[in-house]
C-alpha cells in the first residue's frame, strides 16, 4: 500500500492511496475460503464448495466489500498515523475514468484514490486562573413582592355579572366564527370564550369593537391580522368575526389578604409574599447566571484565537442563515425592515458562526483535558425534566430521547457547557455587585 500526501493547507490534508490489486485479491481469496464452511449450495456438500466456483458466484461482491473495507482502514491508518483530530468525515473521491471502478472490482487494476480531510487546529488554552469576571446580584425587595403579588391578585380577581353594555375592563363571554373571503377558516371558531375587554389579548381591534356589547346581542368584528401573525397562513389577512355575546361580567373588589392567600392554597399572606420572593429570586438567579456566563464567553472568544475548520464554520453558517431567512419569512418582513441588507447580514451571521465553532471547540477542548463529561444520571434527569412538561405523555417523551441520538445529544450538550463553565468559574476570579432589578434585566433585555 502507498499513501502520498498531495495537499498541506492549513487544516486541510488530502492523500493519494494505492491499494496493489494483488493484496485485494488475496483478501478477496482468504475471505472466499472462511465463506467455504459457511454457505449451503445445492449439489455440494457442507465445506465442499470449490473456492473457485464461490469466485464466479460470490467475487465480485466480495471484492466490494474488500475494497469498501480496505478504504475505511487506510484512512483510519491515516488519521491515526499523523494524530489528526477530525472535524469531519473524510472526503473519497474514486477515479473518474469510463471504466475504472469496474477494473478494480473485476480485479484487473490497483485500488487507487484520493482521500482528504479537514483537521481540528490545535488549541492552546488560556489560563483560567487570569480571568476576572464581575457577578451582577439583585436583591429581591419588598416592593418587587408586593408588585408581582397584585399581579397574582388581578389575575385572580372576581367578576360579577353585569346587566347593560359592556365597558373597557369588563369580560364577556363570546361565541365566534370567523371568515376569510367568505369562508370559515382553521382556528377561527369559539364557543364561550372569555375575553377581557382592554387587556389587548385578541386581534388589535377585536376587543375595541365588543364595547358596549350586551349579554344576547349579536355582533359583526371586522379585523386585520397583523403581518407578523403566528399563523403563517393567516398573517395580513382581513377576516369578518360574528360574534355572540353570551354574558357581560364586571370586575368584582379584590382584597390582598390571608383570605385571598387561602383561596390560592397557601396558608397566610405572609407565606404567599415568601413564596413569590422566592421565586423572584430564583428568576434573578437565573439572570444573573446568564449574564456572567455571558461574560466568560466573551473572555474565553477574546483569549483563543486560531484557524477554524471551514466546513464547520459553513455548516454553522447555513444552519444561523437558514434560521434567520426562515423567521423573516413566516413574518413577511425583509433586511430592509431590519435596517440592514443582505450583505451586511450575512457578514454579520458569519462572525457569529464563526465565535459558535470557536467556543464550541474550546469548551469541547477544556472538557476533555479536565475529563469533564455528562453522566447517564445527569442525562437521566435531563429527560425526566423534560417529560415533566407534558403531563399524561411522560413514556412518550421518554421513548422520543431514548430511541432518538440527535434529540439525547441536544440535551446532553447544554448540560456539558454549563459544567465546563462551572469548572472555568472555580478557577477565575468572581466578584459579586450589587445592582437593582432594573440593571440586572437591562443587560439581558439588551
Amino acid at each position: 500500500m502507498q499513501v502520498i500526501e498531495t495537499l498541506s493547507d492549513g487544516l486541510k490534508r488530502e492523500f493519494k492511496v494505492v491499494v496493489p490489486a494483488a493484496d485485494l485479491e488475496a483478501k478477496v481469496a482468504d475471505r472466499l475460503v472462511e465463506m467455504k464452511d459457511r454457505v449451503r449450495i445445492n449439489g455440494f456438500r457442507p465445506g465442499k464448495v470449490p473456492v473457485a466456483y464461490l469466485k464466479r458466484m460470490y467475487g465480485r461482491a466480495t471484492m466490494a466489500e474488500v475494497i469498501e473495507g480496505a478504504v475505511r482502514e487506510t484512512n483510519a491508518k491515516i488519521v491515526s498515523d499523523g494524530g489528526f483530530k477530525l472535524a469531519r468525515e473524510p472526503a473519497v473521491t474514486m477515479p473518474t475514468e469510463e471504466g475504472a471502478i469496474e477494473q478494480m472490482i473485476a480485479g484487473k487494476s490497483d485500488l487507487a484514490y484520493t482521500v482528504a480531510i479537514e483537521i481540528l487546529p490545535a488549541i492552546e488554552l488560556a489560563d483560567f486562573k487570569t480571568f476576572t469576571l464581575e457577578k451582577l446580584v439583585a436583591e429581591v425587595t419588598d416592593a418587587e413582592v408586593d408588585d408581582a403579588v397584585n399581579r397574582l391578585a388581578e389575575q385572580n380577581r372576581p367578576f360579577n355579572p353585569k346587566e347593560g353594555a359592556a365597558a373597557s375592563g369588563d369580560r364577556v363571554s363570546i361565541s365566534f366564527v370567523g371568515k376569510i373571503d367568505g369562508q370559515p377558516f382553521e382556528g377561527g371558531t369559539g364557543e364561550d370564550v372569555a375575553v377581557h375587554l382592554g387587556s389587548g389579548t385578541f386581534i388589535p381591534g377585536f376587543e375595541d369593537q365588543l364595547i358596549g356589547v350586551s349579554a344576547g346581542e349579536n355582533r359583526t368584528v371586522n379585523v386585520s391580522f397583523p403581518q407578523n401573525y403566528s399563523a403563517q397562513h393567516l398573517a395580513g389577512k382581513s377576516a369578518v368575526f360574528e360574534v355572540v355575546a353570551k354574558s357581560v361580567e364586571t370586575p368584582g373588589p379584590l382584597t390582598v389578604d390571608d383570605a385571598f392567600a387561602k383561596s390560592l392554597g397557601l396558608d397566610s399572606l405572609a407565606k404567599l409574599k415568601e413564596m413569590v420572593k422566592n421565586r423572584l429570586a430564583q428568576e434573578h438567579a437565573v439572570i444573573s447566571r446568564q449574564r456572567l456566563k455571558r461574560l466568560l464567553l466573551d473572555q474565553l472568544d477574546a483569549r483563543h484565537k486560531f484557524a477554524l475548520p471551514p466546513t464547520m464554520i459553513e455548516d454553522e453558517f447555513t444552519n444561523v442563515w437558514q434560521t434567520v431567512t426562515g423567521e423573516l419569512e413566516a413574518q413577511k418582513r425583509t433586511f430592509a425592515d431590519e435596517g440592514t441588507t443582505e450583505e451586511e447580514a450575512r457578514a454579520e451571521y458569519r462572525t457569529i458562526a464563526e465565535r459558535r465553532v470557536r467556543l464550541g471547540l474550546v469548551l469541547a477542548e477544556i472538557g476533555e483535558r479536565n475529563t469533564i463529561k455528562v453522566t447517564d444520571e445527569e442525562l437521566t434527569r435531563a429527560v425526566v425534566d423534560q417529560s415533566r412538561r407534558l403531563p399524561g405523555k411522560e413514556q412518550e417523551v421518554w421513548d422520543y430521547y431514548r430511541n432518538n441520538s440527535e434529540a439525547l445529544a441536544s440535551l446532553r450538550a447544554p448540560i456539558f457547557e454549563d459544567k465546563v463553565v462551572d469548572f472555568i468559574l472555580e478557577l477565575a476570579t468572581v466578584t459579586e455587585k450589587s445592582v437593582s432589578r432594573e440593571q440586572l434585566y437591562k443587560g439581558d433585555e439588551a
